[in-house]
């Protein structure tokens, strides 16, 4: 079996402390673990913490962070970590038994002979540090969503993997569970007749219209968006729609399930966390209609997506895959069409083509990234 050397960048909620903490809600008076201050409080880890571990196509019940999900794999060795906060280093001692531990994530990539890194930072330096572990070697790359800031920063990404032939998965969602593998070789196979269309909501944190879709969005049309929140975020807000180079049309609709996809016998839909649901046209006795049918599986129970992006960077390594679905290239079209639908709904809802010239566009968040 081979053995892959695992680090982890960034020891926060998705780098480690969603398995060994209870994260607080946003109460007021609660403490800010994610705090960019390397003095930041750190809440009570459990470093002996255990997992009920299912042994079933989609690995529900798994773990959340990517160092959990880099530990519970055989063929994985996680020996590394940089973090700025070295009482977080040494729980990821404790638990993971690795002697690898940096303050400086260059370090760690320059000496530790790393095949597979987890990029769990805060959004500011993500893009350098994908660049700069493709530079030193690494062969497979999970990071934390959002994926960047700007477009410049994903170009950065994408170019640097596709150049050292290095899979990327940006997010821990949805996307990269077994399930979207099969309901998009159930739209292959014909199961709801002709696609017509996609239907989404909007963000390209969450995004997972880009796996089904074909062709490369073309041009946008977007309206309803709203001024940059109190909280920092300017996130596409509104409804629109954009359209392939083929012509093939993805709707974006507040209230919309995660993804919509329907053909001319049929549809398909995923709600988030919720099962996938499949309604196909039936005759019988004269009569036609589109009536709800079982899901051939497999189904999901919950994300998890830690867990499915890593199985897809080792897959596409090992040959099995030749792209992760949830790619840092499909992410990266996610956030230029959402930034393109903020452009058209700021002109009234006029058309916008792709690709946006202007490289340096943006968004931000309100979350702790």
């Amino acid at each position: 079996m081979t053995k892959y050397r695992a680090g982890v960048i960034g020891l926060g909620w998705m780098g480690m402390m969603y398995d060994l903490a209870h994260r607080p809600g946003p109460a007021v008076g609660q403490p800010r673990y994610d705090l960019e201050s390397v003095d930041r409080p750190t809440p009570e880890l459990d470093v002996h913490r255990t997992f009920h571990i299912h042994d079933h196509p989609g690995q529900e019940s798994l773990v959340t962070s990517y160092a959990e999900a880099m530990a519970d794999r055989p063929d994985v060795e996680l020996v590394a970590a940089a973090e700025r906060d070295e009482k977080r280093l040494a729980v990821f001692a404790e638990r993971y038994g690795a002697s690898g531990l940096y303050t400086d994530a260059a370090e760690m990539l320059r000496e530790s002979n790393l095949d597979l890194v987890a990029i769990a930072t805060n959004i500011a330096g993500r893009a350098d540090l994908t660049a700069l572990a493709v530079e030193h070697g690494v062969k497979g790359i999970v990071t934390e969503k959002p994926m960047a800031n700007s477009l410049e920063e994903t170009d950065l990404m994408v170019s640097s993997c596709a150049a050292g032939g290095v899979p990327l998965v940006c997010g821990a969602i949805s996307t990269s569970h077994p399930s979207f593998a099969a309901a998009k070789k159930l739209v292959r196979d014909g199961a709801i007749g002709d696609l017509l269309s996609i239907e989404a909501t909007s963000g390209s944190q969450h995004q997972n219209w880009t796996y089904f879709m074909e062709s490369s969005p073309a041009w946008v049309v977007g309206t309803g968006d709203t001024p940059r929140r109190s909280t920092g975020s300017d996130e596409f807000s509104g409804q629109g729609f954009a359209v392939g180079s083929d012509g093939f049309v993805v709707h974006f609709r507040k209230g919309a399930p995660m993804v919509r996809l329907t053909g001319t016998t049929g549809e398909m839909a995923h709600t988030q966390l919720q099962p996938w649901r499949l309604w196909q046209d039936v005759d019988a006795n004269g009569v036609s209609g589109r009536v709800p049918m079982p899901w051939p599986g497999p189904q999901i129970v919950s994300a998890m997506g830690a867990v499915y992006g890593l199985n897809d960077v080792i897959d596409c390594m090992e040959g099995r895959l030749d792209e992760p679905k949830n790619s840092g290239r499909r992410v990266a079209t996610a956030l230029e069409v959402e930034i393109a639908l903020k452009q058209s709904s700021a002109r009234g809802g006029s058309r916008v083509d792709l690709p946006l010239a202007d490289r340096s566009l943006r968004l931000d968040y309100d979350w702790f990234r």
